[in-house]
């Protein structure tokens, strides 16, 4: 993970924000009394989405269980 300092970011904001949302790929800011870190909305809000999916009970389990499921069997149970 890239970190950079306040000052940095402050200087480097919307090129910043465009570089999150093009890679993916986080960036620490380091303050002098805190760092953060900058990811994309889209990342935020599929971490979120994760978080909440993971805390229904059940559903973790699901999840794994349906990532082993063929998909010609998935398909078949579609009935379009």
């Amino acid at each position: 993970m890239t970190t950079i300092t306040a000052t940095e970011a402050r200087r480097r904001l919307y090129a910043l924000l465009d570089d999150v949302a093009e890679s993916h790929a986080p960036v620490q800011i380091a303050g002098k009394r805190n760092s953060a870190i900058l990811i994309s909305e889209d990342d935020w809000r599929s971490i979120q989405e994760t978080l909440y999916l993971t805390n229904i009970p059940g559903m973790r389990k699901s999840i794994i269980e349906g990532l082993k499921e063929p998909l010609e069997k998935c398909d078949k149970d579609l009935n379009w």
